[in-house]
C-alpha cells in the first residue's frame, strides 16, 4: 500500500476575489544580513535578496511583482496519493496567470499540494505566500506543503512560517525526505505536522562572521537566537528546540527522535493553532459542540493518524469515526471534523465527484493580461 500522511481539515474556503490591477508595490526595507542554520555544503544561493516578499494586498490584485524559485524546484499537484500520480507538474514561474492554470484543476477536489526540495530563501517564502494567495482566490481551502530541504536562512525561514501560519498549510516530511536546519523551523508553522524522513538540527552561524571570539560569536547570534524563541512560541513549539540547537556545531547534525518531535511540539496537530480554532469555534458553536470535537481529534490522532499509514485508510477512518460524535452537526456543518469531504465528495478516490462540485475559474474570471 503506498504510504500517505495526514491533511489539514476544518479550513474555511475563502470567496473568490473580484481580480483588479494594482499599483506597483513600494519597495521593503533592506533585509538584515543573512543567517543560516543548515546546508552542510557551505551553498548560500539561497540569500535573501532574490526575490522581495510580496504583502498581503499586493498579492490580492492581478500585477504580481517579479519573484522566481531561486534555491529549488517546486511541482503542483492535486492529488495525495504520490506513489501513484507522482508529485504534478512543474512550476516554472511564480506569476500570477502561471498560478491561475497551474492550480485549476485542484478547485474541484479543494485541496493543493506543493512539492518543494530546496534551500530555505526567498524564493521559497515568495512560492508559499503565491500559492496561497492563489488558493485563496479559487476557494481551495486544504494547501499541503510537501517539503524536502537541507535547510537556508533563519530570517527567510520565519517570514515564510509566518505565512505559512496565517494560510493554514499542512506540512509533510515524506520518509524520502528530510528537514534539517531552517527547515525546522518552517516545519514548526504548519498546522499539521507530519513526518516520516529526517527532521535535524545544529548552531546558528552568520554568514561572513566577523567574530573573532567566543564572546563576539556569542553576541552576534543572541539577536537571532531571540527571534528565533519567539517565533517558535508563538507557534506552539518548545523552545527547547533553540536550545539544543546551539548545542551542536554547524558542522554536525543531530537527528530529532520521533518522542523528541511530539515533546517538543513539532509532530502533529499545532497546538497554537488548536487553541485558536478551539476559541474561534467554541464562540459559534458553543460548548457541547467543542466536546464532541476535541474528543473526535484526540481519538482521531490515536487510532487515525499513523505516521506512513495510507492516506485514503486515514480519511476513511476519521469519517467512520466522527460519526459516534455526531459529525456532521448540521448547525456547525462548516466547522464540524473533516467537513471538507461533505463540501469535496471526491477529495477520496474511490468517489467521484458531483457536477455541482465541480467549481472551476472562467474565462470571464480571468482578467486580461496586462
Amino acid at each position: 500500500m503506498s504510504k500517505r500522511w495526514s491533511f489539514a481539515s476544518g479550513l474555511l474556503p475563502l470567496c473568490l476575489l473580484a481580480a483588479a490591477c494594482q499599483p506597483r508595490a513600494p519597495s521593503d526595507d533592506a533585509q538584515p544580513a543573512a543567517v543560516t542554520i543548515g546546508d552542510q555544503s557551505g551553498d548560500r544561493s539561497a540569500a535573501p535578496g532574490n526575490a522581495a516578499p510580496a504583502r498581503a494586498d499586493v498579492l490580492k490584485g492581478t500585477y504580481w511583482p517579479p519573484a522566481r524559485l531561486d534555491a529549488g524546484e517546486a511541482s503542483i499537484s492535486c492529488e495525495y496519493d504520490y506513489a501513484r500520480h507522482g508529485d504534478g507538474e512543474p512550476l516554472a514561474s511564480l506569476e500570477f496567470f502561471s498560478l491561475v492554470d497551474a492550480l485549476r484543476d485542484c478547485q474541484p477536489r479543494g485541496m493543493v499540494r506543493v512539492r518543494y526540495r530546496g534551500k530555505i530563501g526567498a524564493g521559497f517564502t515568495a512560492l508559499v505566500q503565491r500559492v496561497a494567495a492563489m488558493a485563496d482566490r479559487m476557494e481551495i481551502p486544504t494547501r499541503i506543503l510537501d517539503l524536502d530541504s537541507t535547510g537556508g536562512h533563519v530570517e527567510e525561514a520565519i517570514r515564510a512560517g509566518d505565512s505559512i501560519a496565517e494560510s493554514h498549510w499542512a506540512i509533510w516530511i515524506r520518509e524520502d525526505s528530510l528537514c534539517h536546519s531552517a527547515c525546522v523551523l518552517v516545519l514548526a508553522a504548519g498546522d499539521t505536522r507530519s513526518i516520516s524522513g529526517k527532521v535535524g538540527i545544529h548552531r546558528l552561524i552568520r554568514d561572513r562572521s566577523t567574530a573573532t571570539s567566543r564572546a563576539e560569536l556569542s553576541a552576534e547570534l543572541k539577536a537571532i537566537n531571540t527571534q528565533v524563541r519567539d517565533y517558535l512560541e508563538r507557534n506552539g513549539v518548545a523552545t527547547a528546540v533553540a536550545d539544543q540547537m546551539m548545542t551542536v556545531a554547524n558542522r554536525d547534525l543531530r537527528i530529532l527522535s520521533e518522542a523528541e518531535l511530539k515533546e517538543y511540539g513539532l509532530a502533529g496537530s499545532n497546538a497554537a493553532q488548536d487553541d485558536l480554532d478551539r476559541i474561534r469555534v467554541g464562540r459559534k458553536c458553543g460548548e457541547d459542540f467543542m466536546r464532541r470535537r476535541d474528543a473526535f481529534r484526540r481519538d482521531f490522532d490515536k487510532q487515525c493518524m499513523q505516521v506512513g499509514q495510507a492516506f485514503e485508510a486515514m480519511a476513511e477512518c476519521g469519517l467512520a469515526l466522527r460519526q459516534r460524535y455526531g459529525f456532521p452537526d448540521a448547525r456547525c456543518a462548516q466547522d464540524s471534523p473533516m467537513s471538507e469531504y461533505d463540501r469535496y465528495p471526491g477529495r477520496l478516490e474511490t468517489d467521484e465527484p458531483k457536477p455541482a462540485q465541480q467549481r472551476v475559474i472562467s474565462v470571464a474570471d480571468k482578467p486580461a493580461r496586462r
